[in-house]
């Protein structure tokens, strides 16, 4: 192995370190949320895209459906605070993704299929397209949904009504 070799491999074993680390800190962290809510929820860590990702999953949906709250606020403020444990713990700002009861993968998996469907229509109109107001993440799945289509995008506006606008070849 050449030198550069070596240290790009090391570098790559350290980001994953760091991850797992993240994730550990992340389930310690909502571990402690849930036995003070007094809810039932086990919690699972895995390192995706470069992140680290920690999901929430109970068989009892309800109980659940309390964390994510309406159109997955509670989600989006516990995400917040449990980066801001990880970063308390390690001094670094963290990326880390928080899933409850499946609820992002889902919107994921709903925002693609916008995405695709914002680039057909797009495609066929030859006009760019705006779309509603989005949080961070779901502009940045669509983004990536445009991307695989072949087409550009960008986002406009300020928050909270910052929008994606889907834009010809």
């Amino acid at each position: 192995m050449t030198e550069g070799t070596t240290t790009a491999a090391a570098e790559s074993g350290d980001t994953l370190t760091r991850l797992e680390q993240e994730g550990e800190i992340a389930a310690d962290y909502l571990e402690g949320l849930l036995d003070i809510a007094d809810l039932d929820g086990d919690i699972d860590m895995d390192v995706e895209a470069d992140r680290a990702s920690v999901s929430i999953v109970s068989e009892s949906a309800r109980d659940l459906a309390k964390l994510v709250g309406r159109d997955g606020e509670v989600l989006e403020a516990l995400q917040e605070l449990t980066r801001l444990a990880v970063h308390r713990e390690t001094g670094d700002r963290s990326r880390l993704m928080l899933d409850i009861g499946g609820f992002r993968a889902k919107k994921r998996e709903e925002l693609a299929a916008l995405g695709a469907q914002a680039s057909a229509d797009v495609k066929a109109s030859g006009e760019p397209l705006k779309l509603a107001p989005m949080t961070p993440f779901e502009r940045k799945v669509v983004h990536d949904a445009v991307a695989a289509a072949g087409l550009r995008s960008e986002s406009e506006g300020e928050e909270p009504q910052r929008f994606v606008v889907v834009l010809p070849a």
